[in-house]
């Protein structure tokens, strides 16, 4: 029977029961977070007792929309994490044909489909499309020509590594919503913050459907101070960037083939995923295999003092 529940990375706590250990005990390199996470400002205590005011929705927005330098005359808007602008969006037009090109992050196909639409492969005839960008697991970078249908979606979850390669141009055009998730750069996935940006009129249907107060006082608090530490977002790039090398240059010896992805997660071609997975599960770290292909291994990154755990993993 299918319980909705799709493929994903983590599970820590499923990991343990197979492989022992408590979930404390594990290391997990299943998920493309930053292993080093903003570090929380201060929150005042209205946050946690009051209703979100729009003052402090404003001031978030805003920040986004200095940070991702978004153009004027398109609408930003904060949702309690890109997956939850994910369930909705299908809802914004007619069900028909949505081109998804794949293998990527199966929770776009799914809402879709549970909405009434075609999901296909196939760019020609789509109604709608979604563009991963860059692309999870692959790490593949799209084009505009590359956006078709009349509702256009760009998953920019894990484009803050590669500011330059954004498509947030593409804002400006009817019918198109940018998503970006606040969790993965920013190491804060509990925090569930994501942004929708783009055309106004279907993010406004996008805020009839969420409704008031949709996302928390804390995360309102947490999103604008972290949004507007530039010089920490720079410092933090350039620190995945390198140990994303790092990691490259720890596996290659071992058989582990350079695939693609990004500087927050690697993906890798070894001779039997699983197997790898095994390996390093028998050191309490946790990894990504992939039902599709037998394969494809992919791999965050350890935070600094984890490093020799992985080493000794892998030596």
């Amino acid at each position: 029977m299918d319980n909705g529940k799709r493929d994903h990375g983590g599970g820590l706590d499923a990991a343990a029961a197979r492989h022992g250990g408590q979930r404390r005990d594990w290391l997990d390199l299943s998920t493309g977070i930053n292993p080093v996470p903003y570090p929380l400002p201060q929150i005042g205590m209205d946050a946690w007792t009051a209703l979100p005011d729009e003052a402090a929705l404003s001031e978030l927005e805003v920040a986004a929309r200095f940070f991702w330098q978004v153009p004027d005359d398109a609408a930003v808007m904060a949702v309690p994490g890109a997956s939850a602008a994910i369930v909705h969006i299908p809802h914004l037009a007619p069900a028909g044909t949505v081109h998804i090109p794949g293998p990527t992050y199966n929770e776009h196909a799914a809402s879709f489909a549970q909405a009434g639409w075609r999901v296909t492969d196939k760019a020609s005839d789509a109604a709608a499309s979604v563009h991963v960008h860059p692309n999870n697991p692959t790490g593949q970078l799209w084009r505009a020509p590359d956006l078709t249908g009349s509702l256009r979606v760009i998953d920019e979850s894990f484009c803050d590594v590669t500011p330059d390669q954004t498509l947030m141009d593409q804002s400006l055009v009817p019918g198109t919503l940018i998503l970006k998730s606040f969790g993965k750069f920013w190491g804060l996935a509990g925090v569930r913050l994501g942004f929708v940006i783009g055309d106004p009129a279907l993010v406004n249907q996008l805020r009839a459907m969420l409704g008031p107060w949709c996302v928390a006082g804390p995360a309102l608090a947490i999103g604008a101070d972290a949004l507007r530490a530039e010089r920490w977002a720079e410092e933090t790039r350039n620190r995945l960037h390198k140990d994303a090398l790092r990691l490259d240059a720890l596996v290659a010896p071992k058989g582990a083939k350079l695939l693609g992805g990004t500087d927050l997660f690697r993906l890798y071609d070894v001779e039997n995923a699983a197997d790898w997975q095994n390996m390093l599960a028998k050191h309490m770290i946790w990894s990504r295999v992939f039902p599709y292909n037998s394969r494809w291994l992919r791999l965050g990154l350890p935070a600094p003092d984890q490093w020799p755990r992985i080493e000794k993993a892998i030596s």
